[in-house]
């Protein structure tokens, strides 16, 4: 308190030697007053304004795209683009899906799909009664990539033991790049390839 009481002593003093007329001291005074109110007033405005926060802006990215040759058995065969994570089934619905007669057992839809690679659907073989029979055999080198587990079984030195690993290779890693990748399925080593190799393509 005794602070205080030499604070406001200071100030009358100062007032009072002040050398101002009567109503140049009320001006100040009055002036004084509206400084102090404006000043409270905007501290409290401040306090009491709601701030709102910026907008978000979301933004949307596009997945990549990959593109997939489909041919074969399917409704409308062609060159398609899909997203990265697209699997083998996603393809053959671009498509237009399987066309009639589709043998798709050699094909593994699950499988996620590479950019630039090919899908081909083969087409089962039926008889006149409708039942299915075994591919006819082709002249010429066959295709690694569509053969079937009969196709391999006919190459010499390949039974169906190694005829279906083959193809189960196929449908877990997808088509073969080169012929010499054949080699990477198991039973098929160098001698067995270079037996082969002549009568085999991509």
């Amino acid at each position: 308190m005794e602070y205080f009481s030499q604070i406001f002593e200071k100030l009358a003093t100062w007032w009072f030697d002040l050398n101002f007329t009567p109503i140049q001291k009320r001006a100040l005074l009055a002036m004084s007053a509206i400084v102090v109110i404006v000043s409270v007033f905007i501290v409290i405005r401040g306090n009491t304004d709601e701030i709102t926060p910026p907008p978000i802006i979301v933004e949307q990215v596009q997945a990549p795209q990959i593109f997939v040759d489909v041919t074969g058995a399917v409704n409308t065969p062609g060159v398609y683009s899909l997203t990265a994570s697209s699997r083998v089934i996603d393809a053959i619905k671009a498509a237009g899906g399987s066309a009639s007669g589709a043998d798709l057992s050699t094909i593994n839809l699950a499988r996620v799909l590479a950019d630039g690679e090919q899908i081909y659907v083969d087409a089962a073989t039926t008889n006149s009664k409708g039942v299915r029979v075994a591919t006819p055999k082709r002249s010429g080198p066959i295709n690694i990539n569509r053969a079937t587990v009969g196709d391999f079984d006919s190459l010499d030195g390949i039974g169906p033991v190694i005829a279906n690993r083959i193809v189960a290779y196929r449908k877990t890693h997808g088509p073969f790049i080169t012929i010499e990748d054949l080699q990477n399925v198991s039973g098929i080593g160098a001698a067995k390839f270079s037996q082969i190799k002549s009568k085999i393509r991509v």
